[in-house]
């Protein structure tokens, strides 16, 4: 069996305020593509479907289309929700999508209970598993605690239960939005911390024959049968080195036989550069990122004048501006999002709170916080 896993779509997202749907549509194009001609027989998609739980009308009808030319390729496709998308939303008229050959699985209640399908060596058994709101299926599920790790840990009890009832040498393939431990994060995933702790071990995960991860924008493997396919997109200047695209995933008898990375089309390069305005707008070095998406940092000890209006004459497409004087206090080489990378949410209200009043938080305050972001997420996750 031939499993091409994608994740992380994200769509209706823009770029700096730059529309991505034309984008979004090309990789579109391209997974059709790839589905026919590597005569892909499932396409798994791991979640973070749309960019928020109510998409504008664009995003929602290139998604109709992408099932319905997903399905008229012949092949089938499992999709489960993300952490930007709407549980709810996503889960209505499921049963009915069903007979289509398009299996969305967007509610706890699916959740170990298989998609079956079938090759010349039996069944394959695909397990959705959507992001796991802590707050949300500790209350379902009557779990102990509202951890990342509890939550999905009794999820993969619920596989596994499952896996254990069906014949020997059922293959299995998971899908799941979540952070595993060791990923390699970039600027544009929403953060999920809660309690101080987003991730999850990926030995969680044992006794399936391949995981389809979402969440994280950067392809990465975790183990030989755990990986991310990262976004098929640049949705941060931090995402600058990745290479996007999906994994093309081959099941024997046995279980997993091979993965092989197919690269997504780039619709537009992007680059971070630094410099004073004048060598940027001059140097000859700096012509070959006239066709990219850029930030640029500025350098000049005083600030230009009208500065984005110049580099635009010289690079078009620049779309965020920062500055870091040379021997000024901003010359760290470290950007705002460097800087925040490793800082949840409820941190930077604490940091302003701090900044604001010249004390820190009481730990009643932190507790407050943390409450409402946990509270807010809950309430996406249900829309």
């Amino acid at each position: 069996m031939r499993i091409l896993h994608t994740s992380d779509w994200h769509l209706g997202r823009s770029f700096h305020r730059e529309s991505l749907i034309g984008a979004q549509a090309a990789f579109i194009d391209h997974l059709v593509e790839t589905i026919r001609a590597e005569r892909v027989d499932v396409v798994a998609v791991a979640g973070d479907l749309y960019d928020r739980a109510l998409p504008p009308i664009d995003a929602v009808r290139l998604f109709g289309e992408a099932l319905a030319r997903i399905r008229d390729t012949g092949a089938r496709a499992v999709l489960i929700s993300g952490n930007h998308d709407s549980m709810v939303r996503l889960a209505y008229a499921a049963e009915l999508i069903d007979t289509s050959g398009v299996h969305l699985r967007s509610s706890l209640d699916t959740v170990g209970r298989p998609v079956l399908v079938d090759d010349e060596h039996g069944p394959v058994a695909f397990y959705g598993i959507p992001y796991l709101e802590p707050e949300i299926v500790r209350h379902h599920w009557d779990l102990p605690d509202r951890s990342h790790a509890t939550a999905l840990g009794h999820a993969m009890e619920l596989v596994r239960s499952d896996l254990a009832t069906r014949p020997a040498g059922v293959r299995s393939v998971v899908l799941s939005h979540a952070f595993v431990v060791g990923g390699e994060p970039s600027d544009s995933e929403r953060d999920i911390t809660v309690g101080g702790a987003a991730h999850v071990p990926a030995g969680v995960f044992d006794g399936v024959d391949y995981v389809a991860l979402g969440h994280l924008h950067g392809a990465q493997r975790m183990a030989a049968g755990v990986r991310y396919s990262g976004s098929p997109l640049a949705y941060s200047f931090s995402e600058e080195h990745h290479v996007k695209g999906s994994w093309l995933v081959e099941l024997s008898a046995d279980g997993l036989s091979g993965a092989e990375f197919v690269p997504a089309p780039v619709p537009r390069r992007i680059a971070r550069i630094r410099g004073r305005i004048d060598d940027l707008l001059a140097a000859p070095e700096w012509e070959r990122y006239t066709g990219h998406w850029l930030q640029i940092t500025l350098t000049d000890p005083v600030r230009p004048g009208f500065p984005m209006d110049r580099l635009r004459e010289r690079f078009p497409h620049a779309l965020h501006l920062d500055f870091a004087p040379e021997g000024g206090p901003a010359d760290d080489g470290v950007s705002w999002a460097e800087r925040i990378a490793e800082r949840s949410d409820p941190d930077l209200v604490l940091d302003f709170v701090g900044w604001a009043r010249g004390t820190a938080a009481t730990p009643a305050e932190r507790r407050l916080i943390q409450t409402a972001f946990e509270r807010l997420r809950a309430r996406e996750a249900g829309r």
